[in-house]
């Protein structure tokens, strides 16, 4: 069963317009300072959208105040509010309560001048407990074979397309983008088992910028529904480069990340259970470990730090393990697998 989320859209234009001039200019400086300290754009909007429900709650339960004469009860009456009227996670809570924590630290280490006297109290209000509220996806191999014959089916190639590639690199949402069709020529695959992007890939981190890593791409699994897309574009007249488009006005665009969000709603419908991409993570890593490739070969394929990172990604039961080893005759020798055996 896949996990389950509450959404709740509690920012509207016409509370913005009532909310405290003053708060609006604190979170324009505020992200002047992020852009100059070289936060990346989408974590700056993340910010942003953190502190408009602040200050939208400050606005309806706390007399429109002033962030820099924000008291503990504030704190602990938005904890509450958030929790219980808008449904909240005590995750999300936390994580807006720490945005909070960040602007009160600019205030009083870089606008001391003109709040000589703030001091920076969120912190001293204990936070909700972490609580686990999503319940993970794990898909299956005939889960996975489901979605990309329903999309190949009704001639959907580029959504079965992005289905593949996700199954087969593990690679984050913001990251599928980033692909592009010349990844995929000849020369970038190795051994005849997978691609290695012939340049490197942004992956999540921090700066404008961000860390970059070559991904790495199985081709079985993969190949067929890239080959099918690429027809359709062929077709359809699409250069780009970029290997996922959209339309707008009559010309075809890079797809973005909110592009892809919106397929996964047509997958999340298709499985019958909550899609998001980086359950493929789950796959992939259950998929090798399942396949006894060894630990060292799924560290680097997913360019972790630490083979400590397969036991959170891989799903496969102790039990299942266990059948591979240990039969009616005894202890079975189980010979590792190359990508290419996968």
């Amino acid at each position: 069963m896949g996990r389950k989320t509450v959404y709740n859209r509690i920012y509207n234009e016409a509370d913005w317009n009532e909310v405290n001039p003053q708060n609006k200019q604190l979170l324009q400086e505020w992200k002047t300072y992020l852009m100059s300290t070289d936060k990346s754009e989408g974590t700056i909007k993340q910010y942003e959208n953190d502190m408009r429900i602040i200050f939208i709650f400050l606005l309806k339960n706390c007399g429109n105040r002033f962030i820099g004469d924000l008291n503990k009860r504030d704190i602990i009456a938005f904890q509450g509010y958030s929790i219980n009227a808008w449904s909240h996670s005590s995750n999300r809570t936390r994580r807006i309560k720490s945005c909070l924590s960040s602007l009160c630290n600019f205030i009083e280490n870089i606008m001391d001048d003109l709040y000589p006297d703030f001091r920076n109290i969120v912190n001293k209000i204990e936070s909700p407990q972490k609580k686990p509220v999503r319940e993970k996806t794990v898909l299956s191999n005939e889960q996975v074979e489901m979605v990309l014959k329903t999309l190949v089916d009704s001639n959907q190639y580029q959504k079965a397309c992005v289905f593949a590639l996700a199954a087969n690199s593990g690679a984050r949402l913001s990251e599928l983008v980033r692909f592009k069709v010349n990844f995929f020529e000849e020369k970038n695959l190795i051994n005849n088992a997978y691609y290695k992007t012939p340049e490197k890939v942004r992956i999540k981190g921090r700066g404008k910028n961000g860390a970059e890593k070559h991904k790495f791409v199985l081709k079985n699994g993969f190949r067929e529904y890239f080959d099918l897309w690429m027809e359709e574009r062929e077709r359809l007249g699409i250069h780009n480069n970029e290997i996922f488009v959209t339309r707008r006005n009559g010309e075809w665009i890079p797809a973005t990340d909110t592009t892809l969000q919106s397929w996964k709603l047509q997958f999340s419908k298709i499985l019958e259970t909550d899609f998001y991409f980086h359950s493929m993570r789950h796959y992939l890593t259950t998929k090798l470990r399942a396949n006894n490739i060894p630990d060292k070969i799924i560290k680097d394929f997913f360019g972790w730090e630490s083979i400590d990172m397969i036991e959170i990604y891989d799903d496969n039961e102790a039990e299942d393990d266990f059948a591979k080893f240990f039969t009616e005759s005894g202890i079975k020798k189980v010979e590792k697998k190359a990508l290419d055996e996968i």
